[in-house]
């Protein structure tokens, strides 16, 4: 992976006025290459600062999401594959909101199209997946090219104390909706009528 993301560094500084093409191309050769996601994005920070670093790391990861769309949509087997594998991590009956994907995407070790699948799930219309994949998107850009390079200088007790707070941020964002099975339903239906006929 070191060496995988040493070349595409050199060949990015090396393109000149077409660098930042070829670091938004970078945002899609790197699931293939097993970069994380992140790491590009602190990687955007440094070689052309935060607030370039931020448009085109945006730029990038919206193309992707995109691309993933549309291969989704005209493959049908793979999509119910990755919702069986969706419904592993977070439970069968969890329609995860837009807030929870977005909190869920600052975690690094969460697979970053298992999320696709969860937003594709909440916002299946195209329009609808481009505009909650800028929303979701854009605070992880922030976060890791504005933050990325001070990362190192973050101690252990700030990082626990983050990923707890972003634990809380979670679990506050869920939709509250509370799934009841027929035969539970009916159970408790049967149990109030007896219960009133019984008084």
């Amino acid at each position: 992976m070191d060496q995988s993301m040493y070349i595409f560094l050199a060949y990015v500084e090396a393109a000149g006025m077409f660098a930042p093409i070829a670091f938004i191309l970078l945002h899609f050769f790197r699931q293939f290459l097993f970069i994380p996601v992140a790491l590009v994005c602190m990687t955007g920070g440094i070689l052309f600062g935060s607030l370039f670093g931020m448009i085109y790391s945006l730029i990038g990861l919206i193309f992707v999401s995109l691309f993933f769309y549309v291969c989704l949509s005209r493959m049908p087997k793979t999509n119910e594959k990755l919702l069986k594998i969706k419904k592993k991590w977070f439970g069968p009956h969890a329609k995860l909101t837009v807030g929870q994907i977005t909190v869920l995407r600052l975690f690094p070790f969460v697979h970053y199209h298992l999320l696709n699948v969860c937003l594709m799930e909440r916002s299946p219309r195209m329009k609808d997946f481009i505009r909650n994949s800028f929303i979701v998107n854009f605070p992880f850009v922030f976060f890791y090219t504005i933050f990325g390079e001070f990362l190192s200088q973050f101690t252990l007790k700030m990082i626990v104390l983050m990923m707890i707070g972003l634990f809380i941020l979670f679990y506050l964002l869920r939709e509250r909706v509370i799934i009841l099975k027929w035969h539970d339903f009916f159970q408790t239906e049967k149990k109030r009528s007896f219960s009133s006929n019984k008084s």
